[in-house]
């Protein structure tokens, strides 16, 4: 395998590789939990009773691990449930992912969800189960692996492949466009909204390419790019350089935010209020929703 591709496989590992000392960092990634040993669950966690509408949400992670992100984002998860009355139940647990757990619920969350962590048959009752109704939002990390073993997965439910982020310096504050200003999970935003000190993601190809509705884009003047490095990272994108979008799925909706790296991020009021406002939107009608945020 030659150096170029491995790099491409390691995802999220390149950065703290080159950054921070070759072999000898990948290992201290590992010790300090930044890293695991792929794990795939196949006995389904026990469920509490639930009323709708349910979220589920997955913090499922065989790559690269966001130990900030994640409980950040639970945090924020949890007080968008709480403030809209649905229930909630988080869990690391991907046999979570199957006909009997999947009906119980309303939408799924996947938050910064890395690696392949699927069964066969898990993939396949999460396809069916989007595309009869269900909905689905994922963050951040859950679109930015360099490589995926489930093809449909980044070709249809995400709609791009993740190609690399903002290195030297990695974390910098940007202007996030409106794309579209009447877009009801956008219409609070200012355009542009300067968000701070994140890590900023590009693709191989626009999703509105696919007819998907772009709702954020980022202004690639606003920060500093280097474009394709010797790993064959990418942080440029030609052209509308999107960060969030949505579409529909059969019968089911599908919303991403490459927007996320950063804990602090989820502290954000403007930034709850899209995940919120996502998350309403991606719930069936027949949910009925009790607040919007």
């Amino acid at each position: 395998m030659s150096l170029k591709k491995f790099f491409k496989i390691a995802g999220g590992v390149v950065l703290v590789l080159v950054i921070g000392g070759g072999i000898n960092a990948y290992y201290q990634l590992k010790k300090n939990g930044f890293l695991k040993e792929p794990v795939y669950e196949t006995q389904a966690p026990t469920i509490p009773e639930l009323h709708h509408p349910a979220v589920l949400v997955l913090n499922k992670t065989n790559g690269y691990v966001h130990v900030d992100a994640l409980p950040a984002a639970d945090a924020m998860l949890q007080k968008l449930a709480d403030d809209n009355g649905w229930d909630i139940y988080i869990t690391n647990n991907a046999a979570s992912h199957n006909p009997e757990v999947l009906q119980k619920f309303d939408l799924v969350v996947w938050n910064n969800v890395s690696g392949d962590v699927l069964t066969e048959s898990q993939r396949q009752s999460l396809k069916a189960w989007l595309e009869a109704g269900g909905g689905w939002v994922g963050i951040h990390a859950s679109g930015g692996d360099f490589k995926y073993e489930w093809p449909w997965y980044v070709d249809t439910l995400i709609g791009a492949q993740f190609v690399g982020h903002t290195m030297n310096p990695q974390f910098q504050d940007a202007d996030v466009l409106v794309a579209d200003s009447a877009a009801d999970v956008t219409s609070h935003l200012p355009s542009p909204w300067k968000v701070k000190s994140e890590e900023w993601y590009a693709f191989d190809r626009n999703p509105r390419e696919r007819g998907y509705d772009i709702l954020l884009t980022l202004d690639e003047s606003s920060y500093i790019t280097k474009g394709e490095n010797w790993m064959g990272m990418n942080d440029r994108m030609t052209g509308e350089h999107p960060i969030a979008w949505r579409h529909t799925l059969g019968q089911g909706k599908v919303f991403y935010s490459a927007i996320g790296h950063q804990a602090a991020t989820y502290r954000v009021p403007e930034f709850q209020e899209l995940i919120g406002k996502a998350m309403v939107w991606a719930m069936p009608a027949e949910s009925e929703v009790i607040a919007d945020n």
